[in-house]
């Protein structure tokens, strides 16, 4: 039997004065505490699907009436994108509705995940006036406000409101920049493409014209008591912006010092799990914070980040996007995903293998959530080769903490119901015959679940309603949820 709607969380007793009772995403919620006071002994991994993940094209209707839109919209043969064939989890896996879903071929490795209880597979997900612009969209879902413009990130809101400091590094974003989860002032992210090329941006090395062969001096101490310096000494100018310059600059300095020889503590000790990780960049991704996560499990001294951030491309199939054919681009880019995901966790697990506890290391892979978005989903009626932008996708979080099953109301995709764009209509009652789950629950169940921020009116600044702005209605999200119960 499917886990219902209401079920969407296990049950969790109070872990600390004054936690409440009541359902959770995750099985335990409330773990030894380390670091910061809200996160505790947990880490937050956010993974974006860029370019518009077709989500319907990623959980899909097995049978009944979700099927027959399905069948109806979607077609076989040349240019034809209709999975016949959607792998279907041991464990149970269908709709509220009691239409039996399955995965997408490509994501079997993700399958498997599901059927060891690790996967929530949250349906509907979207928001209110919903854009179909790749770059309006990405940002509404970074920033969590999709009636506003905060100019930070719902990451980056919480690392403010956690206390996070300057002087702090609580994240980590795989990449070439801050990604706009994390935007924010109150404290560092440190950015990084790989642990092995990573380091701080010095000058060239001095050369003593006077030596032969010219051989570069170690100058690195003075270079580093140089830029100590200026840090020091703009952190204690009276200028709030000189301050906070010089307090992540005197963090960064530090980090670019320690987080490095994380690499090396990783191919040493873990030679065998890294040589398991796909060719891929999400696999390369997943393994840098897996080095990471390694080293704070260790307690390597200056290396705290708990949060992290990567993306994997490609997903812009308005053509060319295949169906069941291993060849064809959704089939690969689900197989990326799922297959460094489940060595991943494989890795995280072996890790944890004969760790006392209290070391860090134990039950780690149950201290790890992945949270996978993307910026919309693709509308049902397909194009010649592929799917246009839609509305309303399905979101994933994933981890051994995680109780898995499947959440929320699967879009409504008859033609029928949809608006004049081909999509599924965002809505908050069932008007539409499928209630939306509106993507700032989904944050704000981690907020509370997973973060730690129980105050009612700390995530209430955190994620405003938007009957703050005056919308009301079912078309506007007006009564937030943060533990994904649904009403009735």
């Amino acid at each position: 039997m499917a886990i219902s709607r209401r079920q969407f969380l296990t049950r969790t007793g109070i872990a600390t004065a004054g936690m409440m009772f009541g359902p959770s995403l995750f099985r335990t919620p409330w773990l030894r505490q380390a670091m910061a006071s809200t996160i505790g002994d947990r880490y937050l991994i956010v993974l974006f699907l860029d370019g518009g993940n077709d989500g319907l094209n990623t959980v899909i209707p097995v049978g009944g009436a979700l099927r027959a839109a399905y069948e109806a919209a979607r077609n076989t043969g040349p240019g034809g994108i209709r999975i016949v064939d959607p792998l279907v989890p041991t464990t149970a896996f269908s709709d509220v509705t009691g239409d039996q879903l399955g995965f997408h071929p490509g994501f079997a490795s993700l399958r498997d995940l599901y059927d060891q209880g690790m996967v929530a597979v949250v349906q509907g997900c979207g928001y209110p006036q919903y854009s179909l612009s790749h770059d309006v969209s990405r940002s509404i879902w970074r920033q969590g406000a999709p009636l506003s413009a905060p100019g930070t990130g719902w990451v980056g809101r919480y690392l403010a409101a956690a206390g996070y400091a300057s002087s702090d590094i609580p994240a980590v974003n795989i990449g070439s920049e801050v990604a706009g989860e994390y935007a924010q002032t109150a404290t560092s992210v440190l950015v990084f493409d790989q642990l092995s090329d990573f380091g701080f941006p010095y000058d060239d090395s001095y050369y003593d014209p006077g030596q032969m062969p010219l051989d570069p001096l170690d100058d690195t101490p003075f270079k580093d008591a140089a830029f100590n310096a200026l840090y020091a000494a703009a952190a204690a100018n009276g200028n709030p912006f000189m301050q906070y310059l010089g307090s992540t600059g005197a963090s960064t300095l530090l980090a670019t010092n320690s987080y490095p020889q994380l690499h090396q503590d990783y191919l040493d000790d873990r030679a065998s799990f890294s040589a398991m990780y796909p060719k891929t960049s999400t696999a390369r991704g997943l393994r840098e914070i897996a080095k990471v996560i390694y080293g704070v499990a260790r307690g390597v001294p200056n290396v705290s980040a708990r949060l992290f951030e990567l993306s994997n491309g490609g997903y812009d199939t308005h053509s060319n996007q295949g169906a069941e054919d291993p060849a064809d681009q959704q089939y690969k880019l689900h197989q990326e995903v799922g297959d460094a995901l489940k060595v991943f966790f494989a890795d995280l697990a072996d890790i944890a293998l004969g760790a006392p506890s209290g070391s860090g290391k134990e039950n780690l892979a149950s201290k790890v959530s992945v949270m996978i978005w993307s910026e919309f989903s693709r509308r049902i009626q397909q194009n010649d080769s592929g799917t246009d932008h839609g509305s309303q996708g399905p979101m994933f979080v994933i981890g051994g903490g995680v109780h898995g099953g499947v959440y929320g109301e699967h879009p409504n995709i008859d033609a029928a119901a949809l608006d004049d764009d081909g999509n599924t209509a965002y809505k908050q009652d069932h008007s539409n015959g499928a209630r939306s789950t509106d993507m700032r629950d989904v944050y704000g169940t981690i907020f509370k679940h997973w973060l730690g921020i129980t105050s009612a009116s700390t995530l209430a600044s955190l994620l405003p309603l938007d009957s703050t702005l005056g919308y009301s209605g079912p078309d506007y999200w007006t009564a937030a949820n943060f533990d994904m119960g649904f009403v009735p």
